[in-house]
């Protein structure tokens, strides 16, 4: 590899800040305060642009000094690009103050930013690059403040969105606030673009149209589109996030409802609210802010104080799944482990230092130079547990080797890479050359064992014996790459047969992403089967089944159809302590059946109940099966398409020793208990009072489970 000294930089801009850390995946930073997201895609990437919080006072909650906007990449979801602050003021363009919420969008490989100067008029900026440089293509604010035309007396001339359609055309929306004149609900204005190319904006005045429809609108306008249905959302007067639709862009539109709670259901603490909406891939998501870290009495992200008013603003980013109904949007679920990863990420390209799915202990600063892309740089806190996490990571057939750039002021400054967890399976150290100052760069390399496959969580561990030694820009594993050897094959190599029963612990083999995809990479499970992988299997139902789920979480099933079957029914066997827990079946990518919510079934998850999920047709041939968890904490023990099959005990069945069954018939209500004390189940259950039957008996303290013919 090159060893190449960089040139110094002009300008440094360093965000100086205090950081704590968090298990969760949301927020996307913990190590920046970020606000007023906005979101957008391009066919392999996912962008989002937010403004910052790092400067805000907290003195009080109404004080909004915000200079510049970062931005965010990601290919799969769950790992993070940090391009740095992409756009401040008084640098690219002269004349901004406050660069509140913003808009973005990429068009025809130009990336537009779409700004507010304060709440007095909207401007423009684009580039070619994410991370600049940012060039005014008009010269002066599109509305207001001397610009292309005047704010059409909107009460606040900010909160701006861009949208392009699939016809090419491209439209902006802004506004928000109440005047004597407009009543809440008629705050937004919309414009089209008669021309918008990297160098030449060209805004149509003509094309003014007032948006109706926003009900009790407040601001924080966005537009997007699904399936040929205009979907305007916005900020409401109760700081939620209300949408209306349209088949034409322009309105009128017909308000829908709520999209996006208050952030408050998060931690108590509200505020305002703002979001954006995109589609990645076969998915939606939202992005949105909140206060999870400024409000956590353990864990602030920027120092902010925790008490009372003196918090300040110091809002937080997070993204979760969009899902629909119809064409409805469900109102969004605000979540601790934020989207599914949908891809693996391939550790064979060069990435931008704070490339990460978590982190702990560092900080960053975004170095200038004008005419240039941003630079941002990893500053660990070596002296603490400092680190960044990547997930999903597919080595392949192995990686030799580990390349990282760096500036280090201070000898004995080293990166460890460390496979699991923080204290894993140390699978290389890079000890960082000296280059006796913060802006000259070199190459740092070392070899790398034992990185082979998919390694769920990486973790780049920094050392060193003083804070802010060493400044990282880049980093690269070298191997063969390709992507790993591992394919996704039925579990023990023989597909489940259909109709018939799956034992949930049965998911095929291949690991993460293949077979499964677990939000937590540890094992949970108290069961010795599958120990290794991230499935959280238990000691429960007929003998093992799967615990600690969360929403998102799925694993996958390679069956084989013998012959073509109609009305096959769906059941499921399982447990719940709580009234949350819900899961779905879809086969070969479609749902078939009901979304089931589950009742709680007991306070401790032993009891297991068969549910019916409905019918589905299946035809001959291979098929793939996958459960998908929808609502948290659900137990599954197994799945079943076609009559569960049942296999009648002898009924002179002992037991040496005292033991309470539960008593269940054969759709799978739960009848009873009975105790069985050296006496047959037939007797035993005669003795309680039941019936003669057929009745399954399942251990209360213990995973026996039998079917028996209660005949005298």
């Amino acid at each position: 590899m090159m060893n190449l000294k960089k040139t110094a930089f002009l300008v440094t801009f360093t965000v100086l800040v205090s950081f704590g850390f968090s298990t969760a995946d949301n927020p996307i930073s913990n190590y920046h305060y970020l606000a007023d997201p906005t979101a957008f895609s391009t066919d392999s990437t996912f962008y989002i642009v937010t403004d910052t919080d790092d400067e805000c006072p907290s003195t009080g909650e109404n004080d909004y000094k915000i200079r510049a906007l970062y931005a965010f990449s990601s290919k799969d979801m769950k790992n993070w690009t940090d391009h740095g602050m992409v756009l401040r003021y008084n640098r690219e363009v002269s004349y901004i103050s406050n660069i509140w919420a913003s808009g973005a969008v990429a068009h025809d490989g130009v990336f537009y930013i779409i700004y507010p100067n304060g709440a007095s008029g909207v401007g423009i900026v684009s580039s070619k690059d994410i991370a600049g440089p940012y060039i005014d293509p008009v010269g002066k604010l599109l509305v207001g403040g001397g610009g292309v035309t005047d704010c059409g007396g909107i009460s606040w001339c900010f909160d701006p969105a861009i949208f392009v359609d699939d016809d090419g055309k491209s439209y902006m929306t802004y506004g928000g606030g109440s005047s004597g004149s407009r009543p809440y609900g008629d705050n937004f204005d919309l414009f089209q673009f008669s021309k918008l190319s990297h160098d030449q904006v060209t805004l149509d005045v003509n094309s003014r149209t007032r948006i109706s429809g926003a009900n009790k609108s407040f601001e924080a306008s966005y537009i997007h589109k699904r399936n040929g249905t205009y979907y305007f959302s916005y900020n409401d007067q109760s700081q939620a996030i209300s949408y209306a639709t349209s088949k034409n862009i322009k309105g009128p539109y017909t308000y829908q409802g709520v999209v996006i709670n208050n952030p408050s259901s998060i931690n108590g603490k509200g505020g305002n609210n703002h979001h954006g909406f995109a589609q990645f891939k076969d998915k939606w998501y939202a992005v949105y802010h909140d206060r999870r870290l400024v409000m956590d009495p353990e864990h602030p992200a920027a120092g902010g104080q925790i008490n009372g008013l003196t918090t300040g603003n110091h809002r937080s980013t997070s993204i979760d799944e969009v899902t629909w109904n119809g064409d409805k949007m469900n109102v969004v679920k605000f979540t601790e482990s934020g989207p599914t990863q949908i891809a693996d990420f391939n550790p064979y390209g060069v990435y931008k230092a704070l490339t990460s799915s978590k982190q702990r202990n560092v900080r960053s600063r975004t170095d200038y130079t004008k005419g240039q892309p941003v630079l941002n740089v990893l500053t660990p806190l070596a002296t603490k547990e400092s680190w960044i996490r990547v997930s999903g990571v597919d080595f392949g057939q192995g990686a030799t080797g580990f390349r990282v750039t760096a500036a280090s002021v201070a000898e004995g400054n080293k990166v460890e890479i460390h496979k699991g967890s923080v204290t894993g399976t140390l699978a290389g150290t890079c000890d960082l050359k000296n280059t006796g100052n913060w802006n000259s760069y070199e190459d740092n390399e070392c070899e790398v064992t034992s990185l082979s496959g998919i390694v769920d969580q990486l973790f780049l561990v920094f050392k060193g014996s003083k804070d802010s030694t060493m400044g990282l820009i880049e980093w690269e594993f070298i191997g063969e790459g390709g992507g790993s050897s591992t394919t996704q094959t039925p579990h023990g190599g023989t597909a489940s047969i259909l109709p018939g029963k799956i034992e949930v612990e049965n998911y095929d083999d291949g690991g993460s992403r293949r077979g499964y995809s677990d939000t937590d990479a540890e094992n949970k499970g108290d069961a010795e089967m599958r120990a290794d992988e991230g499935v959280d299997l238990v000691l429960g139902g007929t003998g093992v089944a799967l615990g600690y789920t969360a929403a998102g979480e799925w694993l996958e099933y390679t069956v084989n159809v013998e012959n073509d079957a109609n009305d096959v029914s769906i059941s499921a066997s399982v447990s719940s302590g709580v009234e949350t827990s819900s899961f779905c079946i879809l086969v070969d990518g479609v749902q078939v059946g009901d979304t089931v919510k589950v009742a709680k079934t007991g306070e401790d998850w032993s009891v297991y109940e068969t549910v019916n999920i409905g019918k589905t047709s299946l035809t001959k041939g291979p098929h793939e099966v996958r459960l998908l968890i929808t609502g948290d904490n659900v137990n599954i023990d197994w799945i079943s398409f076609g009559d569960i099959p049942i296999s009648i005990s002898q009924t002179k069945f002992h037991y040496n020793e005292p033991m309470t069954y539960q008593v269940f018939d054969m759709k799978g209500a739960m009848l009873g208990t009975v105790k069985l004390d050296r006496m047959n189940a037939t007797q035993a259950l005669r003795a309680a009072g039941f019936n003669k039957g057929i009745y399954m008996l399942k251990q209360v303290q213990g995973n026996k489970k039998f079917v028996v013919n209660a005949t005298r």
